[in-house]
């Protein structure tokens, strides 16, 4: 016997993917950009070696500088990819990434000594209205 599933459910269900893939893509879009762009600067000796602490204001301002520029592409990007609603999408990558920027500024303060306090909050707060320019920016170039 075979089951069949409504044609309505299968498009649901099609759209859920491309909904999850849309915030997924743009949060790994936002990790892998900054991340690449960290080892290139540990590379040209711009930033100490990691693990180092990293205390000089200019080079956490840097860092947190380029973080915001791919943060919006991040929020861009998910716009882009939403299958339907895309503020909402970028809503959610928002939140996403404000719970795990919070994680994230929780474990540096009370478990590494990697630089300023300041920083990791800045990068978590920074987060949701750098996604939300994003999908701003997607908005206002998709009317």
């Amino acid at each position: 016997m075979t089951v069949t599933r409504p044609v309505h459910a299968v498009g649901s269900s099609r759209r859920r993917l491309r909904s999850a893939a849309a915030v997924l893509v743009g949060f790994i879009a936002v990790a892998v950009l900054s991340l690449v762009t960290d080892q290139l600067l540990h590379v040209l000796d711009v930033y100490p070696p990691w693990g180092e602490p990293m205390w000089g204001t200019r080079l956490n301002l840097l860092a947190l500088s380029y973080r915001i520029v791919y943060t919006i592409l991040g929020g861009y990007i998910t716009a882009n990819l939403a299958p339907y609603a895309p503020m909402r999408h970028v809503v959610v990558l928002a939140v996403v990434g404000f719970i795990a920027g919070a994680a994230g500024a929780i474990a540096a303060i009370s478990m590494a000594d990697l630089g300023p306090d300041w920083y990791p909050i800045a990068l978590a707060l920074s987060g949701p209205p750098s996604v939300w320019a994003g999908g701003l920016l997607w908005s206002a170039r998709h009317r």
